[in-house]
């Protein structure tokens, strides 16, 4: 087993990748400007739902968060060229982390696999052959890197694919229901509008993406099977791009794949006038690395996607355990909010105007999210701190389009409820 773990292979897989990746970096970073994604996430919205314990973490004033996304961009060119490649990435993965706990509407399980990698990264031997950093003499080339790099990646991936697939495993993906309301909900051509209503193709549609996420990592282990699962991948990914406009996801997932293949034949391909590197020593400059921080990071991992079935409630419903759980696209989710503010002292009562400083997205979104509720309510209180005040809450949702049920308990007074981070929140109305 050791001998495998680390022994010494082509560092051609992790080279590529941090050129890819570096790329995909700088596109997401000076698309989400040039999209209008910083403006209307992080400059116009007057109150912004960070993560539960982080409320300080918050966008920067006025219009810095363009200068913040320009240097995120600047240092995925730099990642990419591998210059300077450590500050690169350690800033971009701390600036990048900024971004995703700073912000929940615009939560993306894509966000959050960019975010491990970035932090995976921080710590591999990227910028040891096709970098300026080699070329610049700031250090010295080498041509293999461990065989473990290589296995953390595709580890990794498992992890992502075989969730997400187990996911998919309940009655309203299984009969096509959700599949059917969200490809309906890409388009407004009256061609596609009749495909996607036609039941063999939702239900194609349902069944191809769990087989996907089961099989593509077997099939791209097995060298058989390994170019067939590439054409796969390829279609499955181009196939999301073109209808769930997902960003660099797809095209992210799509790198992953050059570890799957012999470092050879990715040297092959793309350095084709590398010096190939005969060695059989094996390699344990990195064992602590990967014995106290990626061994760690693994079993976290493999651990946090189950959390939710040691936490009361459904996980659809209550979306306790449903964020860094690779739970993609399973549901659509819509209800509607009212908030009910009583005087203890007058006895009056009155309904608050959330639309005030909340944007059109926010607001759909406090309406489905007991989280984002319960955060609400806790700026309400501090805006009425000099008053004694209860906040009652009034919130229907609805999944998959199903009729509508109440989400939270009408009789809490939200001044007084408190957040559980690990268990079920009694104020969310189990069924």
């Amino acid at each position: 087993m050791k001998k495998f773990i680390f022994k010494s292979i082509d560092n051609s897989p992790l080279v590529v990748f941090r050129i890819f990746f570096g790329f995909l970096i700088a596109c997401e970073s000076f698309g989400a400007i040039i999209t209008g994604w910083v403006k209307k996430v992080l400059i116009d919205p007057q109150f912004t739902f960070s993560f539960i314990g982080l409320e300080w973490l918050q966008p920067l004033p006025n219009n810095l968060m363009y200068v913040y996304f320009i240097i995120m961009g600047l240092v995925g060119i730099c990642i990419m060229l591998g210059f300077k490649y450590t500050y690169a990435i350690n800033t971009f993965t701390f600036l990048w982390a900024g971004v995703y706990f700073m912000q929940k509407s615009s939560y993306n399980n894509h966000y959050y696999l960019l975010l491990l990698i970035s932090f995976c990264m921080i710590f591999l031997p990227a910028n040891k052959y096709k970098s300026l950093d080699v070329k610049l003499g700031f250090i010295e080339r080498k041509l293999t890197m461990p065989n473990w790099v290589s296995l953390l990646f595709i580890t990794q991936i498992i992890l992502v694919y075989f969730y997400a697939s187990i996911a998919k495993l309940y009655p309203d993906w299984l009969d096509g229901t959700f599949t059917k309301n969200l490809l309906q909900g890409t388009t407004s051509r009256p061609f596609f509008l009749e495909l996607f209503s036609q039941k063999w193709f939702y239900l194609f549609i349902a069944y191809a993406g769990i087989l996907f996420d089961l099989l593509v990592v077997p099939m791209l282990l097995y060298k058989k099977t390994r170019t067939f699962a590439l054409i796969c991948s390829i279609v499955f990914h181009i196939f999301n791009s073109i209808t769930l406009h997902i960003g660099i996801f797809p095209f992210f997932a799509l790198t992953f794949i050059l570890f799957f293949y012999e470092p050879e034949t990715i040297r092959n391909l793309f350095f084709k006038n590398k010096p190939v590197s005969i060695n059989e020593s094996l390699d344990f400059s990195s064992l602590k690395i990967l014995k106290y921080l990626f061994i760690p990071f693994l079993v976290i991992q493999l651990i946090l996607p189950l959390r939710h079935h040691f936490i009361e409630g459904d996980v659809f419903w209550t979306e306790e355990g449903h964020r860094l759980s690779w739970r993609m696209m399973l549901r659509e989710r819509s209800g509607y909010i009212v908030i009910k503010i009583r005087d203890n002292k007058t006895k009056e009562s009155f309904i608050y105007d959330y639309h005030k400083n909340l944007s059109s997205k926010q607001a759909r979104q406090l309406a489905t999210k007991p989280d984002f509720i319960w955060q609400y309510c806790q700026k309400i209180k501090e805006e009425f701190k000099d008053k004694d005040i209860s906040i009652f809450i009034d919130c229907k949702n609805s999944i998959n389009r199903k009729p509508l049920k109440t989400l939270i308990d009408p009789n809490v007074d939200f001044t007084k409820a408190d957040w559980d981070y690990f268990f079920h929140n009694d104020w969310i109305i189990n069924y």
